[in-house]
């Protein structure tokens, strides 16, 4: 048994140590976002967060992954309640097959928690190891813009808890 810490759920998983995480995500969890692209970690469209560092699961065998946090794209937000980069994401309409768009959130997700001011152009670098096919580059950049902005505005609201 492998424990695996995901979206902040603690799993245990009975399968192969060996076996790439986004299978794991996929049939053993149920979780569906990430997509099996090329299986090379070529495409980006399996990324997933881990320890705040976007990785490809399809080419992470879950030996390497006990003790550490996993986020995935469904652990972002929910459909009645998205997180940012999910929000900039619908609003820009970027999505247009939708294959490749959880693992551009999750890559420009971990670029954002790391550096909140990314420019850009650290933008464009980040997300160069995933691929679009549709071609909603633009948008795609776009929203990861818009995110920027709602994650900056939403960590600059004082707390409904401490405010006086």
């Amino acid at each position: 048994m492998i424990k695996l810490t995901v979206n902040g759920a603690v799993h245990e998983v009975d399968t192969d140590p060996s076996t790439p995480l986004l299978y794991v995500l996929r049939n053993d969890l149920k979780l569906n976002g990430a997509k099996f692209g090329c299986g090379l970690g070529q495409c980006g469209a399996c990324t997933v967060m881990v320890d705040g560092k976007a990785i490809f699961s399809c080419l992470t065998p879950i030996m390497l992954l006990e003790g550490r946090k996993i986020k995935t794209v469904e652990g972002l937000g929910t459909i009645d309640n998205p997180g940012p980069m999910q929000q900039a994401f619908i609003e820009e309409q970027s999505a247009q097959c939708g294959y490749c768009i959880a693992g551009m959130m999750m890559r420009a997700q971990a670029l954002l928690e790391a550096k909140p001011d990314a420019s850009d152009t650290d933008i464009r670098a980040a997300l160069e190891p995933n691929l679009c096919r549709c071609g909603t580059h633009m948008r795609i950049l776009r929203s990861v813009q818009k995110a920027r902005e709602l994650m900056k505005s939403a960590s600059a609201k004082p707390d409904a808890v401490n405010a006086g």
